[in-house]
């Protein structure tokens, strides 16, 4: 099918936003913005044939521009945490704005998920948009002038693939990923602690109290974070574990044991009401997943929704929270002349 496109509004220096469109024979329709290449919808069937938009986001471009919960953006040049927002790269010490406490989150005040992102529909691949953007050397503190290439792609099974591909003219860090907010009931139907959730991966990187993951990788064993069989969210959400604590819920990196193989399930999420499943691949070591723990009913998103705590849960394929610091952790660093490549896939079927 054709990708459809229409104009999102303009931005305050009057620069055009867009929204394009993918859909195939099956009905699942998936809505991308220009603005933070941000997906907007995701609209899939039930069990029942009925349809379902099992993203949360905004109706209008003004509620992403004030908005500060990444609903369905791209995020970088590094997802998730750098611990105060420092790290030495070739002997020289980089600093990055500090916009969550003392540390760096998401790639800074202005990441990837506030710039427009040029959009290209690729004619010769079926339902394939790509975004690219140069993030110059400098922006937010990274080093290097970095060239990126994101495709969405939605195909005849219900896969919506993200396609990440980056290139530098100086060594830097990279971590980019999609911070969708799903919600398999439908974006409006309240909290997802009955929806069940599989993560493939038999340790976890614990966090310090603002987040921060101590540098230790640690056995889910007689945790809360023991997804290891489909567990509804809620089980567990409330418990005093430290870490549950410290994170108000789930807000965890998980060690995955695909090893960055696609053919090796890495997360599956569960709505026994509609009877829509999710299964998650990557190529990424890492998954956070975070359980909605700081909507707190002040975003009112698509059609008057007011957004409440765990109303919605992500599943952010990643390198490990503040990988650059941690010699144990993958590194995320790119170098001059080579090539980030990473892919993640969002499967949709129905029990």
């Amino acid at each position: 099918m054709a990708i459809g496109k229409r104009s999102f509004g303009k931005m305050p220096n009057g620069e055009e936003v867009d929204i394009y469109t993918l859909k195939n024979d099956n009905g699942m329709k998936i809505e991308i913005s220009t603005y933070g290449g941000t997906i907007v919808s995701g609209i899939v069937s039930d069990k029942s044939g009925d349809f379902h938009d099992i993203v949360l986001g905004y109706d209008n471009l003004n509620s992403y521009l004030s908005g500060d919960k990444y609903f369905g953006a791209l995020i970088g040049r590094f997802g998730n945490r750098i611990q105060y927002g420092k790290f030495t790269l070739n002997n020289k010490e980089y600093t990055l704005v500090q916009n969550n406490g003392e540390n760096h989150l998401h790639g800074g005040t202005k990441g990837f998920d506030k710039v427009i992102w040029n959009a290209k529909v690729i004619e010769t691949e079926p339902n394939t948009l790509e975004l690219s953007y140069l993030s110059p050397d400098g922006e937010e503190g990274y080093p290097g002038n970095l060239d990126i290439k994101v495709k969405y792609v939605l195909t005849e099974d219900n896969a919506l693939e993200i396609n990440y591909l980056a290139t530098t003219d100086e060594d830097t860090v990279v971590n980019l990923t999609n911070h969708a907010y799903f919600n398999l009931s439908g974006h409006s139907s309240g909290d997802v602690l009955k929806q069940k959730l599989m993560i493939n991966a038999d340790k976890f990187t614990p966090n310090d109290k603002y987040s921060i993951p101590t540098g230790e990788i640690t056995s889910v064993e007689n945790t809360p974070m023991d997804f290891r069989t489909l567990t509804p969210i809620g089980t567990n959400i409330n418990s005093d574990h430290e870490q549950i604590v410290f994170g108000n819920g789930f807000d965890h990196n998980w060690v995955l044991n695909s090893n960055g193989s696609l053919d090796v399930k890495s997360a599956q999420a569960v709505d026994e009401n509609t009877g829509i499943v999710m299964d998650v691949y990557t190529t990424t070591p890492g998954v956070q997943f975070y359980s909605g723990n700081f909507l707190d009913g002040s975003d009112i998103g698509k059609n008057n929704t007011a957004y409440n705590i765990r109303n919605g849960f992500c599943l952010e394929t990643q390198f490990f929270p503040n990988s650059i610091n941690c010699s144990n952790f993958k590194s995320p660093i790119l170098k001059a002349g080579e090539i980030y490549k990473h892919k993640t896939i969002y499967k949709f079927s129905i029990l």
